[in-house]
């Protein structure tokens, strides 16, 4: 097979070099933080599967990375009303933090101002962070 250039490793450090990232412990402590906390939209865009398996982080929002810039854009018809908080910080999130690394990026090239969680949900769980189970 022929090699890629760039491959996905390439485009996620250029993304993690022009974006903001967020440590697990930071974004535990701001949302465990009611004055903080309420500021911040976690955005989860991992697979449903994934959060139904694993948990989400509460009060997350799920957007599955494949639906992400149409509903995060104010002239799409998929548009989601949550993403027109222009007060709020959005944070997004997956396992790992390569998705979300690539879908932030996106985001900000289309003017929308996001972050990301820099090691994902694998990190938040492994540092205690808050987990809810779906019912």
């Amino acid at each position: 097979m022929k090699k890629l250039s760039p491959n996905s490793a390439d485009m996620v450090a250029a993304a993690r070099a022009r974006i903001q990232e967020i440590e697990t412990d930071d974004l535990i402590a701001r949302l465990a933080d009611p004055q903080s906390a309420s500021d911040i939209v976690v955005v989860d865009i991992r697979d449903i599967r994934e959060r139904q398996r694993t948990g989400f982080i509460p009060g997350s929002v799920h957007a599955p990375r494949g639906m992400l810039e149409f509903w995060v854009d104010p002239e799409s018809p998929y548009f989601k009303d949550v993403f027109g908080q222009e007060d709020k910080t959005y944070v997004l999130h997956c396992a790992s933090g390569w998705r979300s690394a690539l879908s932030t990026a996106t985001l900000n090239d289309m003017g929308f101002d996001a972050a990301h969680l820099r090691d994902g949900f694998s990190d938040w769980e492994k540092k205690g962070g808050p987990v809810e189970k779906p019912d």
